[in-house]
C-alpha cells in the first residue's frame, strides 16, 4: 500500500499520458488506419529478399542484391540475436500500445522522468511534457515516415535523465536509467538524433563542472562521471554489434571519405560529403522566427491552394498558378512543416533566463544558441565550416537544419525550470522575490509579445520579400505581363497568412503571461495554474500540429500493406529461370536512383537508401547515369533495337554488373522489357590484370578498357591476386553459377588454363571465398568487383558472407547485460537496506 501511495501520482500521471496519445489519433487509430508514409514504403521492396531468407531459413542475412547491384544490410535491417532482450523492454516500455499511440505516449513519459529527475513536482513535469511532445517537429517526423528518428528522440530524455540522478548524488540508479536508455536510444538506430543531443550532454556536463570546481565538489564530479562512463560503456556493448557494422559499413558508404581525390576538393569534407550536400537542407536565419510563430515562412511544401487564409485574398484569375506553388517559401528544397515550440514556451524561456540560477541555465542557453546557429548552415558557412573542418563526426550528417531538435530540448527544459522557480517563490511568501519574478516575466512578454504584435503590424520589417528565389525563376517563365500582379498578389497572400499567426502567437502569449501574474499575485493556486497552461499550450500547440499530421493523412492498411502486384513487363522479365535468376535489371521508366519498387521483383542496378555504398555512388555518378543516357539515345534511334546497337562499347559498366534486362517508358505509361545481349554474367576469366596507380585511373579506366578481357586494380589488390600488369595472355574456360543465396554464391568453374575470374558481385569486406573448399584471398577489381584467382582445371567455387564480427560482438552485449542485472539487484537490494534502516529508525 506504501508504494502504491508513493507512485500514484505517476500512475495517474502516466494514464493521463495515455488519454493524451490516443486522443491526438482519434478515430483513425480505432478504425485501423495507418500512415502512408514514404520512408517505410520506400524501404518495403528492399526488404523483400531479406525476408523471404529469414521466412525460409530462420536466419538473418547480412547481405541482399535486392538493390544496387548488392549491399549490406547493416543500415537496413540491423537485427542481432543480442537485441531479443531489450526488445522485450522497449515494448514493455511502451505498453504494447498501438502504433502511432505509443509515439507520443514516450515522447510523454521520457521527458516527465528528466523533469522528475529535475525534482519537479508531478503536475509540472506533465506540463513539461506537454510542452516538449507537442513540439511540432516531432509529430512531422511521425506523418514524415522518419519512425526511427522518433525512437531515438523518445529515449535521450531519460537517458538524460539518469546523467541528471548521476550528479545529483544518486549513483545506482542514475547509472541503471543512462545505461538502460542509452542502450535503448542507441538500439533506435539514428545516429544522428543520438550525436546531436551529445551536445547537450556535453554542455551540462562541463557546467556541472565549473560548478564543482567554484563549490569545491570535484571528487563527487568526477565520481558522477566515472559513474556516467561506465553506464555509457554497457550501453554500448549491449548494441556492439550494431555500433561496430553501422562503424564499418560508414567506412565504405557515403559517409566514408571518398578514395577519389576531386578536383573541387575544397567542397569535399574529410567524411567524403560534400558541403553542398551536407547544407543542402539548412534552417534560413529569418526562418528561426518559426520557433515563435509557426508560419513565419508559409509552413509546408504543400500547395498554396490548400491554404484557407490564403485563398482569402487570392485573385481567382492565377488559381492554376496557386495550385503549383507550395504554401513554404523559405529557401530550403522542401519541409514537411516548421520547427514550432510554442509562442509561451518561448517567453517562459526567455524569463528563465533571468529566473532561474546555477550551470544547467548556462548549459541550455549555450545549446541553444549554438544549434540554431548551426542550423543556418549554408546561410552561416563561417561556424559550419569550422564544425565540418574540426568537430568528430560532424561532417558525417546531413540536414543541418534538424540540429533544432537541442533547441528544442533546451527551450521547453529552460521555461520548465523557470515555471518551477515562479511557483516555489510563491508558495514561500516571500513578496521581494515576487516583484522580482513579476518585472522579469513583463520583460519576456515584452520581448516576445512586442516581436509578433511587430510582425503583425510590420511584416515587412522582419522579411522584405515572401517569395522564394526558386519561385521566381519559375514565374520568370509566365507572360512578362502576368508576372507582376501574381508576385503582387502572392505577395498579399502570404502576408495575410503570415500576420495571422503572428496574431495567434501574440495572444497565447498575453493569456500565459496574465496566468502567471494572476499567480505572482497570490489569486491562482498552483495546482491550477499550472491545468489553465495545460490547457493553454494545448490549444496552441495541438492545432498546429493538426496542420502536419492529420486524420486526412491515414489510410486504410490494407492501401499500403496490400502485396505490390508485378506489372506485364515485371512477369515477362521473371519467366527468365536461368543462372539461378542472379542477374540485373535496370528500370528507366522511373526515377531510377530513388525508388525500390523494382526490388519487390528483380536485383535492381537502382534503389533508393540513405547511405548507399561510396564506391557505387561514384560509379552511378561517373559511368552509370552517362550510359544510360547514351543508352536512351541509342535505343530511341535503333527503336528499341537492342541487337543492333553497339551496347558492348556504350554502356560497359552496366554490362559487367551484368544487367540483363532494360525496362524502358512507353507512351501510356505501359513499359517495355529489353533485353541486353551484352551483359557479361555472373562471372568471367580476364585475360589480363592491369594495375594503375591510384582509384582515379581506376575509376577512369572502365572507359576505355574492354571489360571482358581486362581487369584494372590497384598494387594491394593485384597482390592479392598474385598478378602483375604484363602483355595480355588468352585465357580460357567458363564460370556458371549454380547456387544462389543472398549471401552465398556458389560457381561452376572450368578452366584449361586458370587465371583470375572477375564476379558481377560488389566488393566489400567481409566477402569470403573457397575454391573446393580451400580458402582464397578476395579481391576487388574494376573499382567495385569481387575477383578470385584460380589454377587450371574444373572447381567449385563458394562466395560466402558471414562475418565472424557478428558472432563476436554478440558474445560481448550478453555481458554487458548480466553488468546491468547485477546493478539493478544491487540497486534492489540498497532499496530494502535503506528502507529498513528507516523503519528500524
Amino acid at each position: 500500500m506504501k508504494i502504491l501511495k508513493r507512485y500514484a501520482g505517476d500512475v495517474i500521471a502516466i494514464v493521463l499520458f495515455i488519454v493524451l496519445s490516443f486522443a491526438y489519433f482519434t478515430p483513425v487509430v480505432f478504425e485501423g488506419k495507418i500512415l502512408y508514409r514514404h520512408d517505410s514504403s520506400a524501404g518495403a521492396g528492399s526488404g523483400v529478399e531479406l525476408h523471404e531468407y529469414t521466412e525460409r531459413t530462420g536466419e538473418a542475412t547480412r547481405w541482399t542484391n535486392a538493390l544496387f547491384s548488392g549491399m549490406p544490410t547493416y543500415q537496413m535491417a540491423p537485427g542481432y540475436d543480442s537485441n531479443h532482450p531489450l526488445d522485450f523492454v522497449v515494448r514493455l516500455y511502451h505498453l504494447w500500445l498501438p502504433d502511432y499511440v505509443w509515439y507520443l505516449f514516450v515522447y510523454l513519459l521520457g521527458f516527465y522522468i528528466l523533469l522528475r529527475a529535475f525534482d519537479m513536482r508531478r503536475t509540472l513535469a506533465v506540463l513539461g511534457s506537454v510542452l516538449w511532445t507537442f513540439s511540432t517537429y516531432f509529430l512531422i517526423i511521425i506523418a514524415a515516415g522518419h519512425i526511427w528518428k522518433v525512437y531515438a528522440l523518445a529515449y535521450l530524455p531519460p537517458m538524460i535523465a539518469g546523467i541528471v540522478l548521476a550528479y545529483k548524488g544518486r549513483y545506482v540508479v542514475g547509472f541503471i536509467l543512462t545505461a538502460l536508455f542509452g542502450a535503448m536510444e542507441i538500439i533506435a538506430n539514428h545516429v544522428q538524433m543520438t550525436y546531436y543531443y551529445l551536445f547537450i550532454i556535453a554542455f551540462m556536463v562541463i557546467a556541472w563542472l565549473v560548478d564543482a570546481v567554484c563549490h569545491r565538489r570535484l571528487c563527487r564530479w568526477l565520481k558522477a562521471t566515472g559513474v556516467c562512463a561506465a553506464a555509457a560503456v554497457i550501453a554500448v556493448a549491449i548494441n556492439l554489434p550494431n555500433l561496430y557494422h553501422t562503424w564499418q559499413y560508414s567506412q565504405e558508404s557515403m559517409r566514408g571519405k571518398s578514395d577519389l581525390v576531386k578536383a573541387d576538393s575544397g567542397n569535399q569534407t574529410s567524411s567524403g560529403l560534400d558541403r553542398d550536400y551536407i547544407t543542402q537542407w539548412s534552417y534560413g536565419i529569418g526562418e528561426t522566427w518559426t520557433l515563435l510563430v509557426p508560419n513565419a515562412k508559409g509552413g509546408a511544401s504543400v500547395p498554396l491552394s490548400q491554404s484557407e487564409k490564403a485563398m482569402e485574398k487570392a485573385n481567382p484569375q492565377f488559381m492554376q498558378v496557386y495550385q503549383q506553388i507550395g504554401q513554404y517559401w523559405g529557401e530550403q528544397p522542401g519541409t514537411s512543416g516548421p520547427v514550432y515550440v510554442g509562442a509561451f514556451v518561448v517567453m517562459l524561456f526567455i524569463a528563465g533566463l533571468f529566473l532561474v540560477r546555477g550551470p544547467t541555465k548556462w548549459a541550455l542557453l549555450a545549446a541553444t544558441l549554438l544549434s540554431i546557429a548551426l542550423s543556418w548552415g549554408k546561410n552561416f558557412m563561417p561556424l559550419t565550416d569550422w564544425f565540418i573542418d574540426h568537430v568528430p563526426m560532424y561532417a558525417k550528417f546531413r540536414t543541418v537544419a534538424s540540429i533544432l531538435v537541442i533547441a528544442e530540448f533546451c527551450i521547453p527544459l529552460l521555461a520548465m525550470l523557470a515555471l518551477k522557480e515562479i511557483v516555489s517563490a510563491v508558495e514561500s511568501s516571500d513578496l521581494r522575490l515576487r516583484r522580482r519574478q513579476l518585472r522579469w516575466v513583463f520583460i519576456a512578454f515584452i520581448v516576445t509579445g512586442g516581436a509578433c504584435l511587430l510582425m503583425a503590424v510590420m511584416p515587412s520589417v522582419f522579411f522584405t520579400d515572401f517569395i522564394a528565389s526558386a519561385e521566381m525563376r519559375a514565374l520568370s517563365s509566365l507572360p512578362s505581363e502576368y508576372i507582376a500582379p501574381i508576385v503582387s498578389n502572392l505577395r498579399e497572400m502570404r502576408i495575410a497568412v503570415f500576420t495571422s499567426d503572428c496574431w495567434r502567437s501574440l495572444w497565447i502569449i498575453v493569456i500565459g503571461t496574465l496566468l502567471l501574474i494572476i499567480h505572482i499575485k497570490g489569486k491562482l493556486k498552483a495546482r491550477w495554474l499550472v491545468g489553465a497552461l495545460v490547457v493553454l499550450c494545448l490549444a496552441d500547440l495541438w492545432p498546429v500540429n493538426k496542420r502536419y499530421l492529420n486524420n486526412d493523412m491515414f489510410v486504410r492498411k490494407s492501401v499500403r500493406d496490400t502485396a505490390v502486384q508485378p506489372t506485364k513487363t515485371d512477369e515477362q522479365i521473371m519467366k527468365d529461370e536461368s543462372d539461378c535468376r542472379n542477374w540485373r535489371v535496370l528500370n528507366m521508366s522511373t526515377n531510377t536512383f530513388n525508388e525500390n519498387e523494382t526490388s519487390y521483383f528483380h536485383k535492381s542496378i537502382g534503389g533508393y537508401h540513405a547511405a548507399k555504398l561510396r564506391r557505387y555512388q561514384e560509379i552511378i555518378e561517373r559511368h552509370i547515369q552517362k550510359e544510360m543516357s547514351a543508352m536512351g539515345g541509342a535505343l530511341s534511334t535503333a527503336g528499341l533495337d537492342m541487337d543492333h546497337i553497339a551496347g558492348d562499347s556504350l554502356w560497359p559498366v552496366l554490362n559487367m554488373l551484368n544487367m540483363r534486362y532494360v525496362i524502358v517508358p512507353l507512351r501510356g505509361g505501359e513499359t517495355l522489357p529489353l533485353r541486353n545481349p551484352y551483359a557479361l554474367g555472373n562471372g568471367w576469366l580476364v585475360d589480363r590484370v592491369t594495375t594503375v596507380a591510384n582509384a582515379n585511373e581506376e575509376i577512369d579506366a572502365l572507359d576505355v578498357r574492354d571489360l571482358r578481357h581486362e581487369a584494372v586494380t590497384t598494387a594491394e589488390h593485384a597482390e592479392l591476386l598474385g598478378v602483375t600488369t604484363s602483355d595480355a595472355t588468352p585465357v580460357e574456360g567458363t564460370v556458371t553459377i549454380t547456387s544462389y543465396e543472398p549471401n552465398e554464391l556458389t560457381y561452376d568453374v572450368s578452366t584449361p588454363t586458370g587465371g583470375v575470374i572477375v564476379f558481377s558481385e560488389v566488393y566489400y569486406p567481409g566477402w569470403t571465398a573457397t575454391v573446393d573448399g580451400e580458402s582464397t584471398p578476395v579481391a576487388r577489381v574494376d573499382y567495385l568487383l569481387r575477383a578470385i584467382r584460380v589454377t587450371a582445371g574444373d572447381h567449385k567455387v563458394t562466395l560466402t558472407f558471414k562475418p565472424r564480427s557478428v558472432a563476436v560482438t554478440q558474445t560481448i552485449a550478453y555481458a554487458g547485460y548480466g553488468v546491468l542485472l547485477v546493478a539493478a539487484v544491487i540497486a534492489v537490494l540498497m532499496g530494502r537496506r535503506k528502507s529498513r534502516m528507516k523503519n528500524e529508525g
